[in-house]
Order: structure tokens, then C-alpha cells, then sequence
């Protein structure tokens, strides 16, 4: 079960600017450390943790060099991740240059096991007043849509794909996945 928590929040801009609105945002755990990783994946695989340990450190390097090298790396039972970038497009070739580059990113594309594993998992939602009391607590009965990376134009709402930070306005691009989607100002 996924924990999300709605908080009555003071809006300080945009178009409900002034009113008091409920912001969800997920509860988040612990971050787990790796050692703790590594201690339950060696219990389940059956391996000492030395040797879990060893093929971790591996595994992380060669993601990490063929990567760098442009290739999208599968993570097992995960889905691929490659490296990508945000740039500011231009009108002509001789306007190319490295300071068009805006940022450097890591493109996480879950693969299907992992996005219906999601799908579904049920949220239960704890609605927090401004006060900080609990006023109220709602299940999920949502269809489990889970948001495609690859596709981030297809919202269901509406939106520019970019949940949890960042922006996709200006002359900087949303993500072209490959797939023929964005607006192909992001170059992968």
C-alpha cells in the first residue's frame, strides 16, 4: 500500500492564489541502505552476501560505463535506464554550442511487471487540515493509470509530463523518448 497525504496548504501563486487547497504528496519511508539491500537480496537468492556485495558493485559499474557510452541499460525485473539532457534549441546550425546544454539527466523507463505492479497497489490518502489535524482518510478506487516516461505528452490531466520538480516551458524541451513524442528540443 502506498501512503499519500493531503495537506491544506496556503497557495502563494498561480491561478488559486489566496485560497487554502489540499496538496497530495507521497509519504516517504526510510531510505534503505544499501547494505540492507544486499543482506535481503542474498537471503532470497541464496548466495553469502559477499558474493551479493561483489555482483552489486559489478552490476552498478557496468550500468554506470555503458551508460555514459549512450546505451539504455536494462535493469533486471526493473526496466532501462540511460542517460539524457535538456538543451535550448536554436534556429540554425552554426548557433549549436555545449552552453546550450540546460542539464543532464537519468531517464528511468520502468518496464511493464514493475508499472502493473504499481498499478496495482492501492493509496490510501490521510487529509491533513492546516492545523495539521487529521480530518480525513480515502482508498484508492482510481483505474491505476501509471504515467509512461516515454510518453509523458499523454496525461491523462492535461499536464507537461513533469511531476516532482523541474519545467518544461521555455526553449527548453520536454523529453523526445525516442518515441516520437515531446517536442524534440530535449536531445537523449
Amino acid at each position: 500500500m502506498l501512503k499519500v497525504k493531503a495537506i491544506e496548504k496556503l497557495q502563494k501563486i498561480g491561478k488559486y492564489e489566496g485560497t487554502h487547497r489540499y496538496v497530495m504528496q507521497p509519504e516517504m519511508y526510510a531510505q534503505l541502505a544499501q547494505d540492507k539491500v544486499i543482506k535481503e537480496a542474498a537471503l532470497r537468492s541464496g548466495v553469502s552476501r559477499g558474493i551479493m556485495q561483489a555482483c552489486w558493485d559489478a552490476a552498478g559499474e557496468v550500468i554506470k560505463a555503458w551508460a555514459t557510452e549512450g546505451h539504455s541499460v536494462a535493469l533486471p525485473g526493473l526496466g532501462t535506464m540511460r542517460f539524457g539532457l535538456r538543451a535550448k534549441s536554436v534556429a540554425t546550425v552554426n548557433e549549436v554550442k555545449a552552453g546550450l546544454i540546460t542539464s543532464r539527466r537519468i531517464i528511468f523507463t520502468p518496464n511493464t511487471e514493475l508499472k502493473d505492479e504499481l498499478a496495482d497497489t492501492t493509496v490510501q490518502i490521510t487529509c491533513y487540515d492546516r492545523n495539521g489535524k487529521e480530518v480525513k482518510r480515502v482508498t484508492s478506487t482510481d483505474d491505476g493509470v501509471v504515467e509512461d516516461p516515454e510518453n509523458a505528452n499523454e496525461n491523462e490531466n492535461g499536464g507537461n509530463g513533469n511531476t516532482g520538480g523541474g519545467s518544461n516551458t521555455g526553449d527548453n524541451g520536454g523529453d523526445n523518448g525516442g518515441g516520437g513524442s515531446g517536442n524534440g528540443n530535449d536531445m537523449d
